[in-house]
């Protein structure tokens, strides 16, 4: 492993260096994963993942994960898994910051394609 990989992520700095909502930029990679940071305000699409689990960390701020049948509230400190297939919709009514680790080449809109869908990622 190159010297220049092994770096300590700092989350404050790194959610410092952009501003835009639904935007995730990847901040490392391991085994097959990215871990990437989105700043969430106000309601995403529904969408659902067919072949990728999604884990949502929350930095700072909080957030509901809608389910069609639930809402899960998700805050600082707290983290909530999407299993593969599930359809959802994050909402956050104040922004948030939020740390993702998902696999590598996991579309943010999932099934559905729209003006959100970010296919080109950004690193932090």
């Amino acid at each position: 492993m190159a010297g220049d990989e092994l770096k300590c992520v700092d989350l404050d700095a790194a959610f410092a260096t952009f501003s835009e909502h639904w935007s995730p930029r990847v901040v490392a990679e391991l085994n097959g994963q990215h871990v990437k940071l989105v700043k969430f305000k106000g309601e995403f699409v529904w969408h659902h993942h067919e072949h990728e689990d999604e884990l949502f960390l929350v930095h700072r701020g909080r957030f509901v994960m809608e389910f069609r049948d639930r809402r899960v509230e998700v805050g600082a400190g707290q983290f909530v898994v999407v299993p593969r297939g599930v359809e959802h919709r994050p909402v956050a009514a104040e922004e948030v910051e939020v740390v993702l680790f998902e696999p590598a080449g996991t579309l943010n809109t999932g099934n559905v394609e729209n003006e959100r869908t970010v296919r080109e990622l950004k690193r932090v």
